[in-house]
């Protein structure tokens, strides 16, 4: 049975057609995304309505009719009727918003008897400067040394925070941690939660994943007895609590009690995040290390984690933000953290107007979301670089 000739063969040549147009400018775009049928015209409509309704007098009140530090500005211009936000006031007291309660001046006698003094300020700064020398390579992917630089800011750099701040030792003046506040306070509960809650969390699910049933059952009570107790409880607990289960004349510090129960909390939602991670992995990867003859921790160390934390790290990241946001709740048990220090800072009478508060927890407000969408940007980058397969 003869089969047919479906082959073709073009004879005339046709004319040059030209290029496609893959830039539709803002008309094309507008049609396509905002006007594309009846119900998103009026959904369209509706949300320009709102934006004309809210943003000229958002606008006003942060830049328009704001008060702007500057020589000769007082509290009269913030008080004056129809002006905007006071940020001159945020001028003011922005010493007290980074250091809280950190001495500015230290004050000793000299032999001819008088007193001198020096700024204490530098301390905090070297601490901001050093964590930042630190950090930024250590977020660069593509520049060496990893180790070194993981070694000094993991556990060089804890130490010389810790006696920077503290003092007591090369001549500087003892601060006791009750001084300390502001958002020094804050990155560092934010800091120190999220460096110590990411391997116990690792620590937890892979323990929760265990064939022993003592270690299984002890990592699945700490993650669901903290996962069902309130931040809020658990600080609570940490410095009220804490204290009468020490033995008599022995303290811990209240700064210190935070630090562990934001990190425990932290930690438990991270061990479920990290359990998700490796629940997505399919069987044949663990089974692809153990024919390579790799055991147990060197298949979860070089294959299984490396996959499974590379498939969670918005999750993991979203857990960071949620962490560093929760950081405002250690106000509640004493500790001046950027939260409470702009609440105290709202009772100055010195610069007490009508948008004094507002002022305030607008500035509060932009500092979180500054940190909170830097880490977000900086996972969409490591999402990219990776690879994760989470786009289409």
């Amino acid at each position: 049975m003869a089969k047919n000739n479906l082959a073709f063969v073009r004879k005339d040549i046709i004319d040059e057609s030209p290029a496609p147009n893959l830039s539709k400018g803002i008309v094309g775009w507008s049609k396509e995304n905002l006007f594309s049928s009846p119900s998103n015209t009026i959904l369209t409509i509706i949300g320009m309505a709102l934006l004309l309704y809210i943003l000229p007098p958002l606008y006003n009140f942060v830049f328009g009719h704001a008060v702007w530090p500057g020589e000769g500005v007082t509290v009269e211009a913030c008080r004056a009727h129809g002006t905007g936000a006071c940020w001159a006031y945020i001028d003011d007291r922005m010493s007290f918003f980074v250091y809280g309660f950190f001495p500015k001046d230290a004050y000793w006698a000299t032999q001819e008897g008088f007193l001198a003094s020096i700024m204490q300020y530098w301390r905090v700064n070297s601490v901001f400067a050093v964590g930042v020398l630190l950090l930024v390579p250590l977020m660069w992917p593509d520049l060496k040394y990893k180790t070194v630089n993981a070694i000094l800011f993991f556990v060089v750099y804890p130490v010389f925070v810790f006696y920077m701040l503290k003092g007591g030792v090369f001549g500087l003046e003892e601060v006791q941690t009750e001084s300390w506040g502001g958002l020094t306070v804050t990155l560092i509960i934010g800091l120190v939660g999220i460096v110590v809650s990411l391997p116990m969390g690792i620590v937890l699910a892979l323990g929760r994943q265990s064939k022993m049933p003592i270690i299984k059952t002890a990592c699945i009570m700490f993650i669901e007895v903290w996962r069902a107790v309130p931040l809020i409880t658990v600080l609570f607990m940490a410095s009220v609590m804490l204290p009468l289960f020490m033995p008599v004349g022995m303290t811990v510090d209240k700064l210190l009690r935070a630090l562990v129960g934001v990190s425990f909390f932290s930690a438990a939602y991270m061990a479920e995040v990290v359990r998700g991670g490796l629940q997505a992995l399919p069987k044949g990867q663990s089974e692809a290390a153990a024919s390579l003859g790799m055991n147990y921790w060197k298949s979860m160390l070089f294959i299984i984690l490396p996959q499974a934390l590379k498939h969670v790290i918005p999750g993991i990241v979203n857990s960071f933000i949620a962490l560093f946001k929760d950081t405002s709740l250690v106000s509640i048990v004493g500790i001046f953290d950027l939260l409470k220090t702009v609440q105290i800072s709202n009772l100055n009478l010195d610069w007490a107007s009508e948008n004094q508060a507002i002022t305030g927890y607008l500035f509060a407000a932009a500092v979180f979301w500054v940190f909170c969408f830097g880490m977000s940007r900086y996972s969409l980058m490591m999402e990219d670089r990776l690879n994760t397969s989470h786009k289409n």
